[in-house]
């Protein structure tokens, strides 16, 4: 039987401890929620069909604190020793729930990630073009992400430290790009954070 749409799992990664801001990133408010409570909700209003959080630092602090309902998460034990194992552990919990054509990769610290963006990111793919679809911001190409199916393999197999933009910088012809100038902004530091609310 065919499908209707491509069965399209989210990995949202969210593991990182925020040493440089001094407090947990996934916790900051902006507009009204937490930056990983306005993702989900960009994830909820979005045609993704499934979702994991991958959380590792400061995990018990922010279960503690929000409250995430029905969302699955998992923890990743070996947060500090890069990306690509919280990558690697999301993806893997979804390939052994549900049949995905896809993954849709993000990150928690990502302000102005919405739901249209990620219906933007999802149409592209479903034009069956292309097996990558990548952001494009500040002179590079990242998350939010998304890659097919056959692209599974390559990513479990990234090393530690490397991460998905490898694998989209490797296969530029297979890629198709969204622009997205406000990927640029993320919160790594207390002054990336003032800056985001005096935007607002």
């Amino acid at each position: 039987m065919t499908r209707d749409k491509p069965k399209i799992g989210a990995v949202l990664l969210a593991a990182g401890a925020s040493i440089r801001l001094g407090q947990p990133k996934q916790l900051l408010n902006f507009r009204g929620k937490s930056l990983l409570e306005n993702v989900i909700s960009a994830l909820d209003q979005s045609e993704t069909s499934c979702l994991v959080v991958v959380l590792g630092g400061n995990e018990a602090l922010i279960k503690d604190k929000l409250n995430l309902g029905q969302v699955a998460i998992i923890s990743n034990p070996e947060w500090q020793k890069g990306m690509s194992g919280s990558l690697k552990s999301g993806l893997t919990y979804l390939k052994g729930a549900y049949d995905l054509d896809a993954v849709l990769l993000l990150l928690a610290d990502q302000p102005y990630v919405d739901h249209s963006l990620l219906n933007q990111l999802i149409g592209s793919f479903k034009e069956g073009n292309k097996g990558i679809i990548a952001c494009s911001y500040n002179n590079t190409l990242g998350v939010p992400c998304i890659f097919s199916k056959k692209y599974f393999p390559m990513l479990l197999a990234l090393s530690e430290q490397e991460g998905a933009k490898k694998i989209i910088l490797a296969h530029r012809e297979d890629t198709a790009i969204v622009d997205f100038p406000l990927g640029a902004v993320d919160i790594d530091t207390w002054e990336d954070y003032e800056s985001l609310l005096k935007k607002e």
